[in-house]
């Protein structure tokens, strides 16, 4: 039976990836997105669309009616840790009373696999070995709070009502697509501001370590989540397992941005680095023990961060015109 395939948060980020490897793999896809952050260039043309806030439980119910999944990725969320903060009952009315309006479909529709955009970073807390699943929780932000309440609540689900529900816990994933302006998107942050001439600053001593990960190698994981015969709750990392601090990031997009122009023959002195204020509450070390995935689902990150960065730079410059109208670049 040919999977049919709802992903909410679809024109986002990590979600038009997920939506390009599902239709590669020939499922009918379809895409739920408020666009508040999600663009509907993103997406290939015509795939069905829904512009619908998952926080609308009526127009969730719609959806799910006309699309009648098999399968449900559910993508759309509220990232922001610092407006998590600012404001935990937006988060949670996005990432939990949303979520829970997906969830009670899912099961008045008799969806029969779930997966969810999880975190590793923000449920393990500061870890300077890679951390396994088994890791005790203890986010500290109400977003971390909202992702972990998510997890329990396809516990909850898996457990009454039968349905396959995996949770990945992503680490910092980055790649073509990922918004210059987003809190959590270094990388491209990096690559806009040295494409524009601009120096990239960096928080505080640049000591932060963090494991990240392609968007592509996450895309597939979610799919391999999706076929997994795994029952009931399972909760799996997707990263690399390796630390790479924010100086030597910034050393590894600098070296990226000068063989793109330079294999371009463009100019290629590039504006240096400068040091700003450490960022209140940033974890000083978050990377991920991902063995669970590989036995259990078949997944490893296979794109090495150099040439990850190189694939992102060349979409940003291949994309530089319409970034600028868009105000990135």
């Amino acid at each position: 039976m040919k999977l049919r395939v709802l992903v909410t948060g679809g024109a986002g980020f990590i979600g038009s990836h997920v939506v390009d490897k599902c239709l590669e793999a020939g499922y009918y896809v379809a895409v739920v997105d408020d666009l508040s952050t999600g663009k509907l260039e993103n997406l290939p043309k015509g795939v069905p669309f829904y512009r619908v806030d998952v926080v609308d439980a009526d127009g969730v119910n719609e959806v799910f009616a006309q699309v009648r999944p098999t399968s449900v990725i559910h993508m759309a969320a509220q990232i922001s840790v610092s407006r998590s903060v600012r404001d935990p009952v937006a988060d949670a009315r996005v990432n939990v009373l949303g979520l829970l309006n997906v969830l009670e479909a899912s099961v008045r529709h008799h969806v029969d696999s779930f997966v969810f955009a999880s975190s590793g970073g923000v449920l393990y807390g500061d870890v300077y070995e890679p951390a396994s699943e088994d890791r005790p929780l203890a986010p500290v932000s109400p977003y971390g709070i909202s992702k972990l309440t998510g997890e329990n609540y396809l516990r909850f689900y898996a457990n009454e009502h039968g349905m396959r529900c995996l949770a990945l816990r992503y680490g910092n994933v980055y790649g073509p697509r990922q918004d210059p302006f987003g809190e959590a998107g270094v990388v491209a942050i990096f690559i806009q501001r040295l494409l524009s001439g601009r120096e990239p600053v960096i928080n505080g001593d640049g000591k932060y370590v963090r494991d990240y990960v392609f968007v592509e190698d996450v895309a597939r994981a979610n799919l391999l989540a999706l076929n997994s015969k795994c029952g009931g709750f399972r909760a799996y990392n997707i990263g690399t397992g390796r630390g790479t601090d924010v100086n030597e990031l910034e050393s590894a997009i600098r070296s990226a941005v000068q063989k793109v122009l330079g294999a371009e023959s463009k100019r290629v002195d590039l504006p240096l680095p400068r040091h700003g204020p450490p960022r209140p509450g940033d974890l000083r070390s978050s990377i991920l023990d991902c063995t669970r995935a590989k036995v259990e689902l078949g997944w490893a990150a296979g794109v090495p961060l150099e040439e990850g960065l190189r694939r992102t730079v060349e979409w940003f410059l291949s994309h530089k015109e319409s970034c600028a109208n868009a105000g990135a670049l």
